[in-house]
This record gives C-alpha cells, sequence and structure tokens, in this order.
C-alpha cells in the first residue's frame, strides 16, 4: 500500500492496481511500465515535476510517450519559465523516488497539470507510488483526487 493507493481509496474512487517486476536497468520507467501491464503507452502517464520561476514546484501529468513542454508547463501554472526539478527536491517535495513519484498522495501537494490527451480514454495508468506499480484510474477522477488542470503540455 502507498499513499497515493489510499488516497483512491479513502476517495472510493474506482481504481485498478498493476504490479510488475520492476527492471532496475531500465531507461524508461514509463516505456516499462505500459510494456510489462500490456497497456497502450499513449494511456501509460508519467509523473514530472518542474520548477517554474526557481520559485514554486509543479507537476505534469502527460504520455510516457511525449516530451513535456517546459514553455507550456511555464504557462500554465502562471510562470515565464520551468525547468525540471532537482531530483532531491522531488523526492522531499512529494516523498517518492524518481521513476515512482505518483500525482496522488505527495508529501507536499503540488499544483498538477493533466495532458489534455488524457480525455480521450476512459481510464489512464499513472505511478502509484513506486517503481513496478501502476493506479488505473478515470482521468476526472485524477484530475478530482489532485485539483489539476487539463491543459496541453507536450512538447510540438
Amino acid at each position: 500500500m502507498t499513499p497515493g493507493i489510499n488516497v483512491a481509496k479513502k476517495a472510493r474512487v474506482p481504481h485498478r492496481i498493476h504490479e510488475y517486476d520492476h527492471d532496475p536497468n531500465s531507461e524508461s520507467y514509463g516505456t516499462e511500465a505500459a510494456e510489462k501491464t500490456g497497456a497502450d503507452p499513449a494511456r501509460v502517464f508519467k509523473t514530472l515535476v518542474a520548477s517554474v520561476d526557481n520559485r514554486e514546484l509543479v507537476v505534469g501529468v502527460l504520455p510516457v510517450t511525449e516530451m513535456l513542454s517546459m514553455k507550456l508547463i511555464a504557462k500554465a501554472a502562471g510562470g515565464k519559465k520551468a525547468t525540471m526539478a532537482d531530483k532531491q527536491e522531488v523526492q522531499r517535495a512529494t516523498g517518492y523516488v524518481l521513476g515512482g513519484v505518483s500525482p496522488l498522495g505527495q508529501k507536499r501537494r503540488l499544483r498538477t497539470f493533466i495532458d489534455q490527451s488524457a480525455r480521450n480514454f476512459d481510464t489512464i495508468y499513472v505511478s502509484a507510488g513506486r517503481r513496478g506499480l501502476e493506479i488505473e484510474l478515470a482521468p476526472e477522477d485524477l484530475a478530482n483526487l489532485t485539483s489539476a488542470q487539463f491543459t496541453d503540455l507536450q512538447q510540438a
């Protein structure tokens, strides 16, 4: 059980847990999750943390097949510039290790933005809070649980 799963359970949100053997040599956690769960990679979303204007950490949730646009996440957060957040900062703020960062159950709740493409699916997969563990739920439920906004986040 992880804080992310607990959030979904407590809110009584319909969800499914998918566990798989994580390969420590994997180059891409998201691609590995799609392959090992057998899910369409377009439905498997990664959770990335960016620093906006060097003053606020925000979360971007987007398909594992896509790259996060720093311009778009900065704009969504009302800032000018975004960079990927420092690994240690991410772990301190979320309570999760890289490759297992969940948008749910973070130690410090960060503003969250979900890529618009999530709305194309009945359910999507996101990390449940550790490598080798995914939670499948409706995009609207994820947005409600994280107070997220849907927006375009993909690099063109």
